[in-house]
């Protein structure tokens, strides 16, 4: 039971009536992507969490024989450059602090229906991926202090023979000045950071 003669004279009028009136709490606006740093992609959406802001977004993107210049299998008439095909899934977020600097960022991927194939037979080599990327800022705002750490698999099958051709699999850091550290099996560390291209030649073999 309410005693009105315990509440303010205010608060005893209401009670009297049987009604008291509350004012809603005012809703934060979502921040402008423009007041964050550095400011999100337009496929993000923003909206406080704390004191700070988080930006939440997704793509579903299908790639159909794009060129990998960089991997390149043969020598002359017979060389060929590996095409990339395949469907890719990614979640992304980010938060941001107080003073809208970006501190870190996250995404998960899933690449189906994907296979690398040879534009001159049309042979292919399929592939699974799952892969979970960690930005994490030093310094808020500035993507120069970046440290990225990368989990996940990637298994390369020859469709003909059923068999693994490659299998990244494990965690790979990078700093601002390059890799710190792995662990697990790196095909893509062996090849682009220590130089040895043989590690495709399973894959190339597949698709001559």
């Amino acid at each position: 039971m309410i005693h009105l003669n315990k509440l303010t004279p205010a608060l005893a009028a209401a009670a009297t009536v049987g009604v008291l009136t509350i004012s809603p709490s005012p809703v934060a606006a979502p921040p402008s992507p423009q007041d964050l740093n550095p400011a999100p992609p337009d496929l993000y959406t923003c909206k406080p969490l704390g004191a700070g802001t988080i930006c939440t977004g997704s793509i579903h993107e299908v790639k159909v024989a794009e060129p990998q210049t960089e991997l390149v299998c043969g020598t002359g008439a017979d060389a060929f450059v590996i095409h990339d095909n395949g469907v890719e899934d990614a979640d992304f977020t980010r938060w941001y602090d107080a003073d809208g600097n970006l501190v870190r960022r996250v995404k998960h991927e899933v690449w189906t229906h994907a296979y690398w194939s040879n534009p001159l037979t049309g042979k292919a080599v399929e592939y699974t991926q799952r892969q979970k990327t960690t930005t994490e800022l030093t310094l808020p705002g500035d993507l120069d202090s970046a440290v990225e750490t990368v989990v996940g698999e990637n298994v390369y099958t020859d469709p003909a023979t059923h068999k693994k051709v490659m299998h990244s699999v494990g965690r790979t850091v990078f700093g601002p000045d390059g890799l710190v550290s792995e662990s697990g099996q790196q095909p893509f560390i062996d090849a682009f950071e220590n130089g040895d291209m043989s590690v495709f030649d399973p894959i190339c073999a597949a698709l001559s």
